[in-house]
């Protein structure tokens, strides 16, 4: 069996805090191998990226999720008892309820309803503050807001701000550890304690949410052994929805800078509603969004010609799959053009994960897609803005990056 590449650090922890999205690249790239070997808060990780690396990561049922991340990203995102940490066939079930909810006519009321409250947002902040608005942070409050209306949580608006907050702290301190982390931990137990009470009420009775609804279907969910769901899990499921959501305005605050970039794309997207997809689809591919995606074999198996032991720690790189030369001609520009016709590939196009959507495959990457799609055609043919001078660059050791000022626009006019 041949060797596999060592990462001789004795722990290679504070490299990767320093280094972010490109500590797995610049290894995979000294090593000259689609997989090598670090450690990392003292364990030892099994690094790859590629197609190849993928299509092994996602064979059903090899991994689990359960103690493959830090508890300070856990705890922050999918948390215990969420789906992303089941297995086997309690994953398959639990699974089918987020499903459930990215039917086509779902999708294309939140993808217009996203579109109608950033109008909104757009013309009061305009008749409040002038028109300049922090487009990552004003997406936020519209995700939120308009996430909370499509799966029916009822909040008064100073809770729905203050539930937009608890996201965003989620969001931007997963990649983190120390005291901002656990500030945001006690944000999120405040926002489980918000849905849990309506978790409770409609139970109770108290409170009848639309037939259909997300907050109906999590409600009303049964595990396999015919038990309803614990109401603290419904609060984590719940926040497993509005989280990812609320998230999405980091990939539309690249999709902004992008357009700041590229004139001529923007020029295109004016006027060609097939362009807006292939441009959201490169947006997607391209930004350094979570960088990778852990996993623990739950059995003995081979890969090329390695072997593995249950137990075995892996972590995917998604950031670096995504720009894989091998996958991708040219995969540091940015070309739209190349999703024109694209007939899709589960294994080198990552942003949210990869293989078959009942497995652990984000099961809100179609929403995104729809969502960012409307609010690109919103962004580009209904709202005129200037940039303000700011500082546009992107720190690619903080995780999840962003441009430093957050896109700042003045908007000029409505249309």
């Amino acid at each position: 069996m041949p060797q596999i590449a060592q990462d001789n650090a004795l722990d290679s922890s504070l490299a990767f805090y320093r280094e972010g999205y490109e500590f797995f690249r610049h290894r995979h790239r000294q090593f000259h191998t689609d997989i090598f070997q670090a450690k990392l808060l003292g364990k030892t990780y099994n690094c790859v990226f590629g197609e190849d690396a993928a299509r092994m990561f996602y064979e059903p049922d090899r991994f689990t999720r359960q103690g493959a991340l830090p508890s300070s990203t856990l705890k922050l995102l999918q948390d215990e008892g969420s789906v992303a940490v089941l297995d086997a066939e309690a994953h398959a079930q639990r699974k089918q309820m987020f499903l459930s909810l990215m039917t086509p006519e779902r999708l294309r009321l939140f993808a217009q309803l996203a579109s109608e409250v950033l109008l909104d947002a757009a013309a009061d902040q305009r008749s409040q503050n002038g028109g300049v608005i922090n487009l990552d942070q004003a997406l936020r409050g519209v995700l939120c807001d308009a996430a909370c209306r499509w799966i029916d949580i009822r909040l008064e608006r100073s809770e729905l701000q203050r539930l937009t907050g608890e996201l965003g702290a989620m969001i931007d301190n997963a990649g983190t550890i120390g005291p901002a982390n656990w500030t945001a931990r006690i944000r999120r137990w405040h926002s489980e304690q918000l849905l849990r009470h309506q978790v409770e009420r409609v139970r109770a009775g108290s409170l009848a949410p639309r037939g259909g609804s997300g907050l109906e279907i999590i409600a009303s969910h049964r595990e396999p052994d015919g038990q309803l769901l614990a109401p603290e899990i419904c609060a984590v499921e719940l926040l497993n929805v509005l989280r990812p959501i609320v998230a999405i305005s980091r990939f539309m605050t690249f999709a902004a800078l992008a357009l700041h970039q590229h004139s001529a794309a923007h020029a295109q997207l004016r006027c060609d509603d097939a362009f807006l997809e292939p441009f959201v689809q490169e947006v997607r591919r391209l930004t350094p969004f979570f960088p990778v995606v852990a996993g623990i074999a739950r059995e003995d198996f081979g890969w090329r010609d390695y072997r593995f032991g249950k137990g075995d720690r892996f972590a995917l790189d998604l950031y670096g799959t995504n720009r894989d030369p091998r996958a991708w001609d040219d995969p540091e520009a940015f070309r739209p053009e190349r999703f024109i016709g694209w007939r899709g590939n589960a294994f080198t196009m990552i942003p949210q994960g990869g293989g078959d959507f009942v497995g652990h495959r984000c099961a809100g990457e179609w929403l995104t897609i729809a969502v960012m799609t409307s609010l690109m055609c919103t962004l580009v043919r209904k709202i005129e803005y200037e940039l303000p001078e700011q500082d546009l660059t992107v720190d690619l050791s903080r995780i999840p990056a962003a441009p430093k000022s957050g896109f700042v626009i003045d908007v000029k006019s409505l249309h």
